[in-house]
């Protein structure tokens, strides 16, 4: 199989075109689907929920956010009532973030709604193709490419 650096680009273009229109569709589908919820708020709800509790500084390092962003968007949460501050049990001088009752209801009625979405689109994938774009999903998410905060 022949690995030009022309097939490579004109890959690596489709990639790019693609994630991109991925990126918007996925924005378009989670302010239809949870207007009051927005696609970067759900996500780092969604990151404290599956942390079980995490300090802003965390989803700030983890998304290669800055602070000033995170902080935006986790007073917007509270201001929502999805998140609560607590301190941290070692260091009461750290507040972590957890989801309020009303937060995990929020992403239990969102996530059903995302994932049905996802089950209508991907509904003529194989087992097998599900599993291998699952795969390659998380081998380019897992690429620790540090750009800095964006």
């Amino acid at each position: 199989m022949a690995d030009s650096p022309e097939e490579r680009e004109e890959s690596l273009d489709v990639i790019q075109r693609e994630l991109t229109a991925f990126a918007r569709r996925a924005r378009a589908t989670a302010a239809r689907l949870h207007p009051d919820l927005p696609l970067v708020p759900y996500t780092l709800l969604a990151h404290i929920e599956r942390r079980q509790g995490c300090r802003a500084t965390d989803l700030a390092a983890h998304y290669m956010l800055d602070k000033s962003t995170v902080s935006r968007q986790v007073t917007a949460l509270e201001k929502l009532g999805l998140v609560e501050r607590h301190p941290d049990p070692d260091d009461h001088r750290i507040q972590v973030l957890h989801p309020t009752p009303a937060g995990t209801q929020a992403l239990a009625s969102s996530q059903a709604s995302r994932r049905a979405a996802y089950r209508e689109r991907l509904g003529e994938w194989t087992s097998a193709d599900l599993a291998q774009f699952a795969e390659y999903l998380l081998r380019y998410n897992s690429t620790g490419e540090d750009t800095g905060p964006r």
